[in-house]
């Protein structure tokens, strides 16, 4: 017997969007639209009357920024939220903005053709709005600026961190994530020193969304963050996000480590995949190899895990309770994948707990 259907409200200024979506919705056996609203304010009375499982909330509205409209719900009525966001560069900086203040995921809609686009985008849609009705939520705990980018991350900037003196430029770190990831990757990248090993980053995310993703990463850790890009040499003190679209791996050439950038087929559904990441992870860093899995849907990566581990790695796995979303991290201990299983606030020390303890013993080897 089917279970009860989740109950989405849609938010969003434009007559056509809100229909396309509520169509979308509806067709599905397991969800359906319960209202739609052209603004926030609206919105705001169908959420009390209403009390649906999800939101849709595009992002720019009259009457009440979608952001300001976020962070109020979120201090106030936290729920899933499935932010719809514009495919341009200001887009992408305020779809970071209302990941960080709670959203569990977004759409980007394209700027021309709307109708066939989404209706193109209706599997993906309908799929995060599935995600986030299982997501764990929490309450956002002050009141961020919506508008200024001084959000609770950057209020977070770290303070200085002791160095972790003369490491072995051999160790990288590998780390996945998925839904719920790019503020659990955050959370993790700003509590390494400056002289930390690299770190290779695959994070789910479209194209057009990495590049603001790491400058934004890059202005609030101590270590350097950007795009990766094809060939260029892997040093440690940096991290290198996957730019979407393409699969991130690393390879040697000669005394060095190199970012490999490519295109190719999806794998697991995903471009780019934590499975490439963390399978030439296993087949080319081995033991100096240190993998991390966070919060995010699906399997991806949990295979290529268990293979890092079965090539010598050290692997951390973000426990449940911390989880946006507990699918990969699940996935990657069924796998016997994960030496730790740790709360997201114990994974950057014990990271670097085992740095100081293990840091030059591939190099006497």
């Amino acid at each position: 017997m089917a279970g009860p259907k989740t109950r989405v409200v849609v938010v969003d200024d434009s007559a056509l969007v809100r229909g396309l979506l509520a169509e979308i919705i509806d067709r599905q056996p397991d969800m359906c639209c319960v209202g739609a609203a052209a603004d926030p304010l609206v919105a705001r009375e169908m959420i009390r009357n209403l009390n649906p499982d999800v939101i849709t909330l595009d992002i720019e509205m009259p009457r009440m920024d979608g952001l300001d409209f976020l962070s109020r719900l979120m201090r106030l009525r936290p729920m899933p939220v499935v932010m719809v966001s514009t495919l341009t560069e200001r887009g992408a900086d305020v779809t970071l903005k209302a990941l960080e203040l709670g959203a569990v995921d977004f759409v980007a809609k394209p700027k021309i053709g709307v109708a066939d686009g989404l209706r193109q985008l209706g599997a993906d849609i309908t799929e995060k709005i599935r995600t986030a009705a299982r997501a764990r939520v929490s309450r956002l705990a002050a009141a961020p600026a919506a508008g200024t980018g001084n959000g609770s991350a950057m209020a977070a900037k770290p303070s200085p961190m002791a160095s972790l003196g003369r490491l072995s430029t051999e160790k990288i770190i590998f780390l996945g994530a998925s839904t719920g990831g790019t503020e659990a990757t955050r959370e993790v990248l700003a509590e390494l020193p400056a002289d930390c090993p690299a770190v290779m980053i695959t994070q789910h995310m479209p194209p057009g969304f990495t590049k603001s993703y790491a400058a934004r990463l890059d202005g609030l850790c101590r270590i350097r963050v950007a795009e990766a890009r094809d060939g260029e040499r892997v040093l440690p003190g940096h991290a290198y996000i996957a730019p979407g679209g393409f699969h991130l791996s690393v390879e040697r050439s000669g005394a060095n480590y190199v970012a490999r950038v490519v295109d190719g087929e999806p794998v697991n559904r995903h471009k780019p995949s934590v499975e490439v990441l963390f399978e030439s992870a296993a087949r080319v860093v081995g033991r100096n190899a240190l993998g991390v899995m966070l919060t995010g849907m699906g399997a991806d990566g949990a295979r290529a895990m268990k293979t890092m581990r079965d090539a010598g790695s050290f692997n951390l796995v973000q426990d449940e309770a911390s989880c946006v979303v507990f699918g990969m991290p699940r996935e990657a201990i069924a796998q016997g994948a994960a030496n730790e299983v740790l709360p997201l606030n114990r994974i950057a020390p014990r990271l670097l707990e085992w740095l100081r303890t293990h840091a030059g013993v591939a190099t006497r080897v």
